[in-house]
């Protein structure tokens, strides 16, 4: 059993027995067939992975093709800083775009905005991004080196408020750690994806910083399950994780974060139970 496996069982099974129902509270969210899209939820939920000994993937069911998808959108987030859907190899954010094919001013349209930030030589002009790998060269002991792209005043001009809105990085010993704060999280649809992506930004970073890594700290504000997910995420608490470490190579030893593409990364060592099938699953909107 992976760490993931691990972490996503004991979130499971604490939202299935102890989660908070969402019938009666006018949730937005509706099925396809437009019923409502009810939860299970629970409040507060932090897990830790210790990235150095093992890349988090869940062996439970089969995330072979996922994690490249999952590494495609964090590129585009965080590399491209783009919010043009047409460039994701994945159809995930379809639904969310405007009739120019954006999802407005949200994810990576704030991560490419500009600011003034204070640095040691004085005031420098750059975006989100940019700051972060400036201050993992420049100055690693910092104790700001943080992201945040829930800006309020464009909320009215985003396509859906984003998820996963904030992260810090904190350099120790010469490792580089991240914490990962996510407003709201779909346990079966999102929840394996968002720790693979953001483990593979954290070796990204590492790597052109000079840094090794160390641990992702994901804290999750609303961690739920859909109503129609449940006989599915039961299905997967009760199926048997496989004995594996899986590794993430990285085939590019640039220094440059803009160089690296999905080609370059590889999973060793992943293996999968091959008996679960949960066919197309079915996704709130």
């Amino acid at each position: 059993m992976t760490q993931a496996d691990k972490c996503f069982i004991e979130t499971c099974t604490k939202i299935i027995e102890h989660g908070y129902s969402s019938e009666g509270t006018g949730t937005r969210t509706r099925w396809q067939d437009g019923t409502e899209a009810n939860v299970l939820s629970i409040i507060g939920v932090t897990n830790r992975y210790d990235v150095a000994k093992e890349f988090p993937m869940i062996t439970l069911r089969n995330n072979s093709k996922t994690i490249f998808n999952a590494i495609d959108e964090i590129l585009w987030i965080w590399q491209k800083k783009s919010n043009r859907v047409q460039e994701l190899k994945s159809h995930i954010w379809d639904q969310w775009a405007d009739e120019k094919g954006t999802i407005g001013k949200a994810y990576g349209y704030q991560l490419g905005k500009k600011y003034e930030f204070k640095t040691k030589e004085g005031i420098k002009t750059m975006d989100q991004v940019d700051y972060v790998l400036y201050l993992l060269t420049h100055d690693k002991a910092s104790r700001r080196i943080m992201t945040n792209i829930f800006n309020h005043a464009d909320l009215k001009d985003m396509g859906l408020e984003p998820c996963a809105y904030g992260t810090q990085w904190i350099v120790k010993e010469n490792k580089l750690h991240l914490i990962l704060n996510q407003r709201s999280q779909d346990m079966l649809t999102a929840n394996g994806w968002n720790v693979m992506q953001y483990t593979a930004l954290l070796y990204m970073f590492a790597q052109v910083s000079g840094l090794e890594v160390g641990t992702l700290t994901h804290n999750i504000g609303d961690c739920h399950i859909y109503d129609r997910h449940i006989p599915l995420v039961k299905q997967l608490i009760e199926a048997k994780a496989m004995d594996v470490t899986p590794k993430l190579i990285i085939n590019n030893a640039t220094k440059n974060f803009y160089e690296f593409k999905v080609e370059d990364f590889e999973i060793q060592g992943y293996d999968y139970n091959h008996d679960i099938n949960l066919g197309k699953i079915p996704v709130a909107i």
